[in-house]
């Protein structure tokens, strides 16, 4: 694993190796001259005994000055470059996170939860960053330190050093020690954060349906408890961490006092000058701060590789869904023919198949009705066509072609599904009417208006095309929302457009409007599936499902006239419009 966490930090950072290599190189000056500066000290010092002089004094004081304001400047310019790199890193990774999770099944995202997605896309990514940024230029400011530091304390007095010194193995092992305690409480906190993130994002996007139920009281106590799970794990982490530093930091302070103590009896003894022990104790200094900063350090190294296993998690889950190898592109405009095989559709986990040996054959331009009882397998021949679910091959076709041999981008551009449940997005009512042509002219969104029977209320809204429909379209009715998706998918320019119930709530006045516009659009086939089967009744033919498979087929007054499911559901919708007037 950590291996495989080594990896992972190399690819991150392999597009920016000579940025790296440059900070590396300035860092590495920054410590040469943090250990020259001790050593001019003790040389300037130990002069002094022999005779006091201001000309020195002068002299070395500004080549002091000299050597202290060089470290600053480069150890500024290889922080900039080193923090530089982790921020390229975050924001090309954000990128590439989101480019990734835009080819995703959406039944993965859904699974997932958007919440514990955002968090990995937030948080995690910039737990990365300060891993490739700060945690990379401290862990390698320590290498150096205690790399130049240690052999000129050494060339200085080897048993002061090594006295000085003993206690570090102890630091060492107190870090090893929390280490792995860390880890577990850091990712604890992270998975607590997540919970927390995606119930709020769940919350805000189902508020309605809390206050229709209220179930204020019971979303804040769910809240609580996910609120607190944080918060006790973000008390025990910070209790690990506030433990952790302060006693690094005083048991390296104790080398100091050893220092002090037996240097001064070296001192006194002529085994040391005085400028060799002032040169010890800046050097111990020296390496106090990288040694107390190294519980700091740890931690956020610890941090960014728990964020890089949920990063990575996502990167590892590959859509089941993608162009094949023999995926052929379309060179001509699509007409239209649709075609089913003995269709054959089973979800993963189901004991039963959802469509059942399907055939059926629909020829360009035809207005269709797909109509049959909950859960005949309407809604998964609709996500068949748009291939949103996995199909079999050889089993369901495009104009002849075997729709799994399509490109996708191809497929989805000549296939508009539009569901029941129209998703807007939180922007113009314009800018969702030409999400699928952005370029789209304002002629084109009006007439795609027009024939979802959409323009009479847009006419009467003060902003017109520029209202803003709020999360989901909050502001809109559903039988609206409904109209403003026909309207994108209409506004295309798809062959083939399937409507999974998306005139359900609209009513039968506007939906007949509505059919007749596209009836009068005759170079598109349209599959209507529909409940309404006064809507079906206008439709050139009728398509009747039942338990995945095709029962009945014939236009509405021949299907009404026989024995069979048709004339059932037929006479329940009448009898339900009798009760109901």
């Amino acid at each position: 694993m950590k291996n495989l966490k080594l990896k992972v930090i190399k690819k991150y950072l392999k597009p920016y190796k000579k940025e790296f290599l440059f900070g590396a190189i300035a860092l590495l000056i920054v410590n040469i001259l943090s250990v020259l500066i001790p050593l001019e000290v003790k040389n300037i010092i130990d002069q002094l005994q022999n005779g006091f002089s201001s000309n020195f004094i002068i002299t070395k004081s500004l080549w002091l000055i000299f050597l202290a304001s060089c470290m600053g400047l480069i150890r500024l310019f290889s922080r900039q470059i080193v923090f530089g790199i982790g921020r390229k890193v975050e924001v090309n990774l954000r990128q590439k996170l989101f480019d990734h999770l835009l080819i995703q099944d959406p039944e993965w995202i859904q699974k997932k939860g958007s919440g514990d997605i955002i968090s990995r896309a937030t948080s995690d990514v910039e737990n990365i960053r300060r891993l490739l940024g700060f945690t990379v230029l401290s862990l390698c400011n320590i290498v150096l330190a205690y790399s130049l530091t240690i052999p000129s304390m050494f060339l200085i007095n080897k048993q002061l050093t090594i006295s000085a010194l003993m206690i570090f193995p102890i630091i060492l092992g107190i870090v090893s020690l929390f280490g792995g305690r860390m880890v577990r409480q850091r990712k604890l906190q992270q998975e607590s954060l997540s919970k927390l993130s995606d119930l709020i994002q769940e919350d805000l996007s189902g508020i309605s349906a809390i206050k229709i139920y209220g179930q204020e009281n019971a979303e804040m106590k769910e809240f609580n408890i996910y609120n607190n799970d944080y918060r006790n794990a973000a008390i025990k982490l910070a209790r690990t961490a506030s433990t952790l530093f302060p006693l690094l930091q005083g048991i390296s302070s104790i080398s100091l006092l050893i220092l002090l103590s037996l240097g001064s009896y070296q001192l006194e003894n002529g085994f040391i000058t005085i400028g060799g022990l002032v040169a010890l104790i800046l050097f111990v200094e020296r390496l106090v701060f990288p040694t107390a900063l190294l519980g700091f350090t740890l931690n956020t190294f610890q941090l960014g590789q728990v964020s890089l296993d949920r990063v990575e998690e996502i990167f590892q889950n590959y859509p089941n869904i993608v162009d094949r190898k023999d995926t052929k592109f379309l060179k001509k405009k699509i007409k239209g023919l649709l075609e089913a095989k003995n269709l054959k559709i089973k979800y993963p986990g189901s004991k039963f198949n959802s469509l059942n040996g399907l055939n059926f054959k629909i020829f360009p331009g035809e207005l269709i009705a797909i109509v049959g009882p909950v859960g005949s397998g309407k809604t998964t021949l609709a996500k068949s066509l748009g291939r949103t679910i996995e199909i079999p091959d050889g089993q369901l076709f495009l104009d002849e072609i075997d729709i799994k041999q399509i490109r996708l981008g191809d497929l989805r551009k000549n296939v508009a599904i539009v569901p029941q449940e129209a998703f807007l997005f939180t922007s113009t009512i314009s800018e969702n009417l030409k999400f699928g042509e952005p370029m789209a002219s304002k002629k084109l969104i009006r007439e795609s208006a027009s024939k979802a029977g959409l323009i009479d209320d847009i006419d009467n809204f003060p902003q017109g095309f520029k209202t803003i429909v709020g999360e989901r379209g909050i502001t809109l009715s559903g039988g609206q929302r409904q109209r403003t998706a026909l309207g994108r998918a209409l506004l295309i320019d798809s062959s083939v457009i399937v409507l999974d119930d998306a005139l359900a709530s609209v009513d039968n006045k506007t939906a007949s409007l509505i059919i007749e516009e596209m009836r009068d659009n005759r170079n598109k086939t349209i599959l209507m599936i529909s409940h309404q089967l006064s809507v079906a009744a206008t439709c050139d033919r009728v398509l009747v499902m039942d338990k995945g498979l095709i029962v009945q087929e014939g236009i509405h007054e021949d299907l009404v006239n026989e024995k069979g499911l048709y004339k059932k559901l037929w006479e329940r919708e009448l009898a339900t419009k009798r009760i109901e007037s």
